[in-house]
């Protein structure tokens, strides 16, 4: 079989969600069969993954690879139409990894686990399908359906709030989403030919008015999911009600959405826009990052003390996006794979500690460490990477970050002293709450009711597992980020090329400096 024409995303979307419409039909009657069913489809989908990208990805093409096109409704150049490329490759192998870890994570799982399983696996192939699709409408659809799942997964799974939390998700969220379909049918009926195809979108000759309405539109509906300020607090409730799996996708995969659909659509889509918008997600970036690090530092539950820290991060990202430079953007698609991956063993790890103290308050707990050692010596690993402790990945992403804005040449010196400053402040407060959330769960007296209730086992191997596979790539980005920026960096410098040509200053700049190289005189020998 050549495997060069096989369809190899259509095949990793479509197994997962295949595979979840028999849970209904397995036997089982105390749910440990259906949980090695979803697991051994996780793997497997994510095998192969793996399979297509090291056999028939190149590193160094940026444009859509793996391309497949299937036609679906003709009369509206509506079609099936998925590829990857440097933006969505990284994601795609991070989804595989997150959602196989999230299905380990779920062992515990035993209220009405063939749903439960049923839509993890649905959830699956929907999250991959985001960030796959090359066409608009198509996109808008898998972007509603894995609403779904996540609105399911915390309206019956959830905490005491869980109905307060999955609402305001769906209503965000949703809400949001209109404004990706009055974007996508008003660019697709815009000009002569009517076609949703996202590349074909690209080479619309659109007004700049135009731009500027569709950028916003778009910017209102990633932005909730992102999130960013003001647009954020679904997501402290989101992570105030889930559990431990839910946590996982939410913060490895979820949040990530936001961010490769901002690039994707508004960058790639919209550049003349983003010239324009760009110092204001510049700004908007420095709130997430300050404000959010400030109301972390106030929480005193621990959920919630995770979450505003995923939103500060978060920021960086967006600063990363609008610098038009390559270190910049690369930094921030580095930060999204990065913050997954640090994200998701957080929370994994506040998870475990709830299930043996029962308690998500700082005030309640103290001294745990010396009984429970290994979730001691985990969660400060990864909080460590967290804090960008260097030799970890969130390191390196805020420095290429931090150092591709503050030499970029499309804002005023001013302007780049005081966002650096305040950026920087964001990374000083970062330790601060972190290692103080430490401090009150590990450290000093233990509290006596807490011990004498509650058995503080330790980490058990399955848990020790999936925090490992995630500190692996964790301290393998930060020692030799190339692992993950090869597969990007080419995609990333051909799209930046395009931005800076969209701002008039920059686009001078590059006129005269080849004016100048036209007009030198050769040198001889």
């Amino acid at each position: 079989m050549n495997t060069a024409n096989f369809p190899w995303l259509t095949t990793i979307i479509l197994l997962p969600i295949a595979a979840s419409l028999l849970t209904p039909i397995i036997p089982d009657k105390d749910g440990k069969t259906i949980r090695w069913y979803a697991l051994i489809v996780g793997l497997i989908d994510f095998a192969l993954i793996v399979y297509a990208f090291y056999t028939q990805y190149d590193f160094n093409n940026p444009n859509l690879q793996l391309v497949e096109s299937y036609p679906w409704v003709p009369q509206l150049d509506l079609n099936w139409s998925v590829g990857a490329d440097g933006l969505s490759m990284p994601l795609i192998i991070l989804t595989g990894f997150i959602t196989t870890l999230a299905t380990l994570a779920a062992w515990p799982v035993t209220l009405k686990p063939r749903l439960f399983y049923f839509l993890l696996l649905a959830m699956y192939g929907g999250q991959i399908a985001v960030f796959a699709v090359q066409d608009m409408l198509l996109f808008f659809l898998v972007w509603e359906l894995e609403l779904i799942p996540v609105y399911l997964l915390l309206a019956i799974w959830g905490g005491k709030k869980r109905q307060y939390a999955a609402t305001k998700f769906i209503l965000y969220t949703a809400g949001g989403s209109l404004f990706i379909l009055v974007a996508a049918l008003t660019m697709a009926f815009y000009g002569d030919n009517v076609t949703f195809d996202m590349r074909s979108l690209a080479l619309k000759d659109y007004a700049l008015n135009f731009q500027l309405l569709l950028y916003a539109g778009f910017l209102i509906a990633y932005a909730v999911k992102l999130p960013i300020i003001p647009l954020h607090t679904w997501l402290p409730d989101a992570h105030g009600e889930a559990t431990a799996p839910v946590h996982m996708l939410l913060a490895g995969i979820l949040l990530k959405m936001g961010g490769y659909a901002l690039i994707r659509m508004n960058a790639g889509i919209l550049p003349d826009a983003h010239a324009y918008f760009a110092p204001v997600l510049v700004i908007l970036g420095v709130v997430n990052i300050i404000y959010a690090a400030l109301t972390s530092f106030a929480q005193r539950n621990l959920k919630r003390k995770i979450a505003y820290s995923s939103i500060s991060h978060m920021g960086f990202v967006v600063i990363g996006f609008a610098s038009f430079t390559d270190l910049g953007l690369s930094g921030a698609v580095l930060q999204m794979v990065s913050h997954g991956l640090i994200g998701a063993s957080l929370f994994f790890l506040v998870g475990a500690t709830y299930d043996r103290t029962h308690t998500l308050m700082l005030d309640e707990m103290g001294g745990v460490g010396k009984r429970m050692q290994k979730i001691f010596a985990m969660f400060t690993t990864c909080s460590m990477a967290s804090l960008a402790l260097p030799g970890m990945s969130g390191f390196v992403a805020e420095l290429m970050i931090f150092v591709g804005f503050a030499t970029s040449d499309a804002y005023s010196p001013t302007f780049k002293v005081i966002v650096v400053f305040l950026m920087a402040v964001g990374v000083i407060l970062t330790p601060i709450y972190l290692l103080s959330m430490l401090r009150e769960i590990f450290y000093g007296q233990e509290n006596e009711e807490l011990v004498s209730h509650q058995a503080l086992i330790d980490a058990e191997p399955r848990e020790v597992f999936i925090i490992a596979c995630l500190l692996v790539p964790i301290i393998g980005i930060g020692f030799y980020p190339k692992l993950l920026t090869q597969m990007y960096d080419s995609t990333t410098v051909q799209l930046t090329a395009r931005l800076r040509d969209s701002v008039p200053t920059l686009a001078q700049q590059k006129q005269e400096t080849a004016q100048v190289s036209l007009n030198a005189p050769a040198i001889s020998d």
